[in-house]
C-alpha cells in the first residue's frame, strides 16, 4: 500500500508540473461593439472631391441619424473648413458604403479629416448619448480620418 501512495503522489506532482498550478480565471467582458468609420476613397469630381466612407455598424442597434462634425486638414496641417455629414441611416449589424461631396476642395489639398464630434446620433426617435465613443475610425488612403 505504501508503494501505491508514493505512486500517485509521484504522478500528480507530474501532472502538475506539466499543467501548472490551476488558477481561477475571472472571465474577460467583450468588447463592446463598434461603428466602424473608413475613409476609404476621395475621388475627383468637378472642381471638388468625393470621398467615400465604408461604415461597418457592428452594434446591435439602428440608427437613424448619425451627423459627425468634421474638420478638414489640407496636406500642410493647417485647418481648411469644417463640414457636416449625416452618415445615417445605419441599420444594425451592417455595412454600407456612403459618399459626400466637398465642393471647391480638391482631393490634393486634403491632407487629413478629423472627427470632431457628433452633433446628432438617433436610434429611431431616441436621443444616443456617446455615440463619438461607438465610433473606430480608420483610413485606406493618403487622407487620414482620424477622432
Amino acid at each position: 500500500m505504501v508503494g501505491s501512495h508514493c505512486l500517485f503522489g509521484v504522478f500528480a506532482g507530474a501532472l502538475l508540473a506539466v499543467l501548472g498550478p490551476i488558477e481561477a480565471k475571472a472571465a474577460v467582458p467583450p468588447a463592446p461593439k463598434k461603428i466602424s468609420v473608413e475613409l476609404n476613397k476621395l475621388e475627383p469630381v468637378g472642381r471638388g472631391c468625393r470621398a467615400y466612407v465604408v461604415v461597418d455598424n457592428a452594434t446591435e442597434s439602428a440608427y437613424s441619424v448619425l451627423k459627425l462634425d468634421l474638420v478638414l486638414f489640407r496636406p500642410d496641417g493647417v485647418i481648411d473648413r469644417r463640414i457636416a455629414i449625416d452618415i445615417g441611416p445605419l441599420p444594425a449589424s451592417k455595412k454600407d458604403v456612403k459618399t459626400f461631396d466637398l465642393e471647391a476642395t480638391p482631393c490634393s489639398q486634403i491632407g487629413s479629416i478629423f472627427v470632431n464630434d457628433v452633433l446628432e446620433c438617433r436610434s429611431g426617435e431616441q436621443d444616443v448619448s456617446d455615440c463619438l465613443d461607438k465610433i473606430a475610425v480608420s483610413s485606406r488612403g493618403p487622407a487620414a480620418l482620424s477622432k
